[in-house]
């Protein structure tokens, strides 16, 4: 992870699920030169996420959390977010 928007994605996270793991990873350079490379090197991410907070939660509802916790990072600012959301012994 490097770069102001993975700090900020990680930030913004760990405040609203903290988590007992969190990986952002920055996928921008296998997307170069492709769809959405706004040649930031901040275009595309991956989200390994565990937290309590996803319990009982469906694949689709802790994606919509997330995407609430991090504003206009996802489709605005950044152009693609795949998300890997769990709870704890999942």
């Amino acid at each position: 992870m490097s770069g102001t928007v993975a700090k900020e994605i990680e930030q913004l996270l760990v405040a609203a699920f903290a988590p007992s793991q969190l990986q952002v990873i920055n996928d921008s350079a296998k997307h170069h030169g492709h769809t959405g490379d706004d040649g930031s090197g901040e275009s595309h991410f991956t989200v390994v996420i565990e937290s309590d907070s996803f319990a009982g939660a469906s694949r689709l509802e802790r994606q919509r959390m997330i995407n609430r916790a991090l504003g206009d990072i996802p489709g605005q600012r950044v152009h693609a977010l795949a998300i890997n959301a769990s709870a704890p012994g999942e």
